[in-house]
This record gives C-alpha cells, sequence and structure tokens, in this order.
C-alpha cells in the first residue's frame, strides 16, 4: 500500500501556511518552573517559563543539557552514571506546572495548591532508583492541619477552634466531620491561611511507577535526525503511531471495513482442521489434510502426530507495516531522496499532525480520577538546521502559533532568525562561566517597558529584525544608525582590531539606545554605548540641552558592570572629517574613510580601541 503526499511541500510560503493551527487546547497545565540539580554541566539551575521558550548560547555551555533533564523528567530518557555532575550521587528535576484545567485538578488534586498549581520533583540514584515525589500544601496552623483531625474530636476542644462554628450542634464529632469542617474553612479563607509546602514521604500519587504520559504528550525533535525513521511503518515511528490510530478508527466507525476484517478472519479459520468450538471442520481444503497425512504418515514410528493451524493476521498491523509513503514534489520518490530542508518540514509536519489527531481523541474522553494530562510539549533542538531564512522565519511564526493555542514549546537555536525581540521574556541565555559554579541561566521575566516604550521598541526591532543577534553576541556595540554600524567595524578592521563576536547594533535613533541598554542589563551581556553628543556648531542652546538630556538618558541606564559608553563630540561625519551636507551618509562615509589619503584622526582611533577593547 502507499501512502503518497502529493503536491509541492516546498519550505517557503507554503511552509508557513502548513503550519498555521485551527485548534485551541484551551486551558491546560503548562511548566511554571523547572529546577535541575546535579544534571550534567548543571550544579543548581533554576528557570521560569513561558508557553514558548528559548534556549539560547554559545556550544558545550548547557543549553542541550536543559532540554534533556525536560526529557529525563516526562520518562523519555534515562539518566547514565556520566548523567550525575561530578561525584554527585543523586540528581533530580522538579517541575511546577500552573494553568491547570478542571481536567488536572482532579487527576492530580492531591497536589493542587491554592495558586492552582502542582510541583513534583522526580529523582534518580547512582544506584538505578527513581521516583516520583509531589508538594503538599499543609496549612501552618496545627488545627487545619488533617493529620490533626483525631485531636479535635472532643466537643469542647473542638468549639475553641476557627472552624467551630461549621461544626454540628449536637452528636458525635468524628474525624470525618473535623476533616470536613477543616476543609470547609480552607476554601473560605484562602487568603488569610499561611501554608506551608512540604515535598511527600511516599511516591508520587501512591503509584511506585508514575504511568509514562500522565503529564502529557512530549514530542521531541532532535538536532539530527533522520526523517525517514519518522515515516517508517514501525509501531514505534511517529508516523506509525498515527497511522495506527487511523487504521484503528476505522474498526471503530466504517462498517465495511469490519465486515471486512471479519470475512478475512473467517477465510483463514476455514484452513484449521477444527473450529472454534473443537469439532471438525467439514469445509477445511483436502489439500491441507492429503498434506498432514504424508507428513504424519513418516511420523507414524515416532508416535507423533503433526497439525497445521493457520492463524488469521491482525488486519490493521498488515495494513501498517504494508504503508509505504512517498513524497510527491514533481519527483516522486521516498523521503530519504529528497532534501535535508523538505526532510526538516516533513518531521514538523507529521509531529503538528499527530498532535491534532491526539487533541481529537482526548476533546471525545470522558475524564476520570485518574488520567493523563492533556497538555502537549513540545522539545525542538536546533529546529532551523537545512533550513534556509526565509523558512526560519516561517517556522518560528509556526511555533508562536502552535504556542499561542495551547501546546508549549521549548527550543535549542544557534539562530538569531527564531529569536523574536517583542517575546524577549520567552528568551533564556545559558551559560557556563566556569567548571566551579557550573551552568546557569539568564533570562528577563520583568517588565521593561513603560508608556510607550515598548511600541517604540518593537517597532525599531521590526524595521531591522537583526538586531535579534545581540543575544548571541560576547560583547554588543550599540549604535545610533547606519552610518556607526557601517563605519565602525571598517575602521576597527583597518586598525586590526575588529571581533566577529562583536555585534553591533543600530539602535534606530539615540532615543532607542536605553531601551536596549536595560534589556542588555536583564540578559547580564556586556555592551558598549556609542552616541553622538549633538553639539554642533550651527545648534542653539535649547537644541544642545534637549541633546544632553538624551545623552543623561543612555548614561542613567548603563549598568558600570555590564556597560560602558564611547561619545562622539558632535556625530560621527564631524569625528571622521566629513564636509556637511554630503547625501547618502552611511555610503558616503564609508567612501570617505575608504580613500587612499584618509588618515584617521588620533581621536577616532582611541574610540575604537576602547570599543574593541
Amino acid at each position: 500500500m502507499e501512502f503518497c503526499a502529493l503536491g509541492r511541500l516546498g519550505v517557503g510560503a507554503p511552509y508557513a501556511r502548513r503550519y498555521i493551527f485551527n485548534w485551541n487546547l484551551g486551558r491546560i497545565m503548562k511548566i511554571s518552573t523547572i529546577e535541575i540539580q546535579s544534571w550534567r554541566s548543571i550544579k543548581s539551575l533554576k528557570v521560569s517559563f513561558q508557553e514558548l521558550m528559548i534556549l539560547i548560547g554559545q556550544n558545550n555551555h548547557g543549553k542541550s543539557n536543559v532540554l534533556n533533564a525536560i526529557l529525563f523528567f516526562f520518562g523519555e530518557i534515562k539518566p547514565q552514571a556520566l548523567d550525575f555532575n561530578e561525584d554527585q550521587d543523586e540528581l533530580f528535576v522538579e517541575i511546577t506546572f500552573d494553568e491547570l484545567g478542571e481536567h488536572e485538578k482532579l487527576t492530580f488534586s492531591k497536589y493542587v495548591t491554592v495558586d492552582n498549581q502542582i510541583r513534583v520533583r522526580k529523582t534518580a540514584t547512582k544506584s538505578g532508583s527513581m521516583v516520583y515525589q509531589g508538594y503538599t500544601q499543609t496549612p501552618i496552623e496545627d488545627c487545619l492541619k488533617e493529620s490533626n483531625a483525631s485531636s479535635y474530636t472532643n466537643r469542647s476542644i473542638a468549639e475553641a477552634t476557627p472552624f467551630s462554628y461549621l461544626l454540628p450542634e449536637s452528636g458525635r464529632i468524628t474525624q470525618a466531620i473535623i476533616k470536613q469542617a477543616q476543609s470547609k474553612y480552607i476554601e473560605q479563607n484562602l487568603g488569610i491561611i499561611d501554608f506551608s509546602y512540604e515535598l511527600e514521604s511516599t511516591n508520587f500519587l501512591g503509584a511506585k511507577n508514575v504511568a509514562k504520559g500522565i503529564f502529557g504528550d512530549v514530542f521531541h525533535i532532535p538536532a539530527i535526525k533522520v526523517a525517514s525513521d519518522d515515516y517508517s511503518n514501525k509501531e514505534t515511528s511517529l508516523f506509525g503511531k498515527l497511522y495506527g490510530r487511523i487504521i484503528s478508527e476505522l474498526s471503530e466507525s466504517n462498517v465495511e471495513w469490519e465486515e471486512a476484517k471479519n470475512r478475512m478472519s473467517a477465510l483463514f479459520k476455514l484452513l484449521n482442521k477444527e473450529d472454534d468450538d473443537g469439532n471438525l471442520n467439514p469445509s477445511r481444503p483436502e489439500q491441507l489434510n492429503n498434506f498432514e497425512n504424508s507428513l504424519n504418515g513418516h511420523l507414524s514410528d515416532w508416535g507423533a502426530d503433526i497439525e497445521l493451524e493457520v492463524i488469521a493476521p491482525n488486519v490493521d498491523e498488515v495494513f501498517r507495516s504494508n504503508t509505504q509513503v512517498w513524497i510527491n514534489d514533481g519527483f516522486k520518490t521516498d523521503i530519504s531522496r529528497k532534501g535535508n530542508g523538505l526532510q526538516r518540514a516533513l518531521s514538523f509536519a507529521l509531529i503538528k499532525t499527530l498532535a491534532d489527531k491526539l487533541r481529537e481523541q482526548q476533546s471525545s474522553h470522558e475524564e476520570t480520577a485518574r488520567s493523563s494530562s492533556r497538555s502537549m510539549f513540545f522539545l525542538l533542538e536546533e529546529p532551523e538546521l537545512y533550513l534556509h531564512p526565509q523558512a526560519q522565519r516561517a517556522l518560528l511564526e509556526s511555533l508562536v502559533a502552535l504556542s499561542e493555542a495551547g501546546a508549549q514549546v521549548i527550543l535549542c537555536t544557534h539562530s538569531s532568525s527564531l529569536i523574536d525581540l517583542s517575546k524577549y521574556k520567552s528568551i533564556c541565555i545559558v551559560r557556563k562561566e566556569s567548571t566551579q559554579q557550573g551552568t546557569k541561566a539568564c533570562q528577563c521575566t520583568d517588565e521593561l517597558f513603560v508608556g510607550d516604550g515598548k511600541k517604540d521598541f518593537n517597532l525599531s526591532y521590526w524595521i531591522n529584525p537583526d538586531r535579534s543577534e545581540l543575544f548571541f553576541a560576547k560583547k554588543v556595540v550599540l549604535v545610533e544608525g547606519a552610518t556607526e554600524k557601517t563605519v565602525i567595524p571598517f575602521l576597527a578592521q583597518s586598525l586590526s582590531v575588529f571581533k566577529h563576536d562583536y555585534s553591533v547594533i543600530d539602535c534606530g535613533s539615540k532615543n532607542n539606545i536605553p531601551m536596549y541598554c536595560n534589556l542588555l542589563n536583564k540578559f547580564g551581556i556586556p555592551y558598549v554605548a556609542v552616541y553622538d553628543i549633538d553639539h554642533q556648531a550651527h545648534k542653539n542652546d535649547q537644541a544642545r540641552q534637549v541633546a544632553d538630556a538624551r545623552s543623561q538618558a543612555i548614561e542613567d541606564a548603563i549598568v558600570r558592570t555590564l556597560g560602558s559608553s564611547v561619545t562622539l563630540v558632535s556625530d560621527i561625519e564631524e569625528e571622521l572629517g566629513m564636509p556637511r551636507g554630503v547625501g547618502g551618509k552611511p555610503y558616503a562615509a564609508l567612501e570617505h574613510v575608504s580613500q587612499a589619503g584618509f588618515a584617521m584622526p588620533e581621536s577616532v582611533k582611541e574610540k575604537i580601541l576602547s570599543i574593541y577593547e
């Protein structure tokens, strides 16, 4: 059987359309925070999560370790001896989930806090043991603790408690009555009761082994993956899982399909010597009887008989295992003969289709007291691989849409095309400053802007989206505009001090530089702000006062442990000795410093050296 994906599956505009999602998962629990202890390069790490999480950082600093710690928590991988940091014998990953829907509240009722969260730890030891434990919420006041209910069954003692008004006026007071009164009182007074959160000593949900998938479905695309593995007809492949579900639905909803399966099963039974009740089958073909008799005749001296039994195959399995996937983009072949970019796109398409199918099935199931969460988590390692820049930006748009639809998307990337400055809260820079400190995370969960600041910042970003590369820089050079961005690197190269890991960022105007300083301060990225004092001779006192106020705003925004400033007396053109009124400033400035007789002013040389020191 062939499964043919007809049409052109490009990775440009059609690729973007292919990943616009119609479904919405509604209120479904998501990861709020994750704490990792003693996992690989991580000694101790805590990260706050958004619906979309983008992990970035230099190679070998621990991005993949964060991702793999999440996979360990969800039961997707098992730790090996080398996964334990240094000489530690124990590691754990602890996740706080929030935005619990009614489904999760029912499943995890024992652990749900007043903030509608649950907190779960998974611990592993070098000896091989693994255990899940949850945090339980306990009132600090002794009389409200359920474990102390037996101490208040005496009426005179119970009447001294704050929940006494909830007790029956007469009759015997049992532990059950006390517990009910405690619970009701807590529910009525959540805002004034203090709680402690304690890790339970028993297993999570009381189960020795937590069922895989109870926290939701996890979809993982590693950096290097053979797409043909996803589209193989094996039961464990993504295609096999999805196709198997479709075939199962055929059995449940298609009467003709079910009748055909029954006829095939009856046909195989005709070949056997006996029917299901043990009676001789008169309809069995004579050829099979003769074949058995011939074999048994040659075995008569051994006192043994041979009986042939034909076992009916699992028809669903036959259809799944005999399905071949073809891709037709103008030339019909299997997946392995397509380009890496198309292969990558096909893997993403398959995971999204599977997610849609899971969502459909979950919405039709009744919720029970113990069932898996409907949450979906997508973990992607370097999804930009094999995709050209335009396709990468289309992919980001798709991932944002997926996160807004209700799933949680977590990705590691080296691509600035997958960074959206307006979503700075989703960005987490993973660094390993030293082996003693281990891997650390730097992120900004605060509001950076007030008033129209966010509007201005987003506008400057949309004008020039390559500003996202600042998150990957060893040091950022903030400049006012295109002229400085063009000339400063050129002059640095002529002085042999240029560095590729320094990013020169055109902020769009002098007014925008403080916003970029604030952003870099929050993420701990070193920087230097280069700006004009704007004291040109033709400006009056009022214009110079306005310029001074803008300069002071930049200086006030700089955190001196991270940033510094370099000022140009009037502007870059005047510093370079260019004549006034020349059009096409960036080009004119570059042409000026490129001419054979150009002598770099000493003041400019000192400033360039200061920027790249």
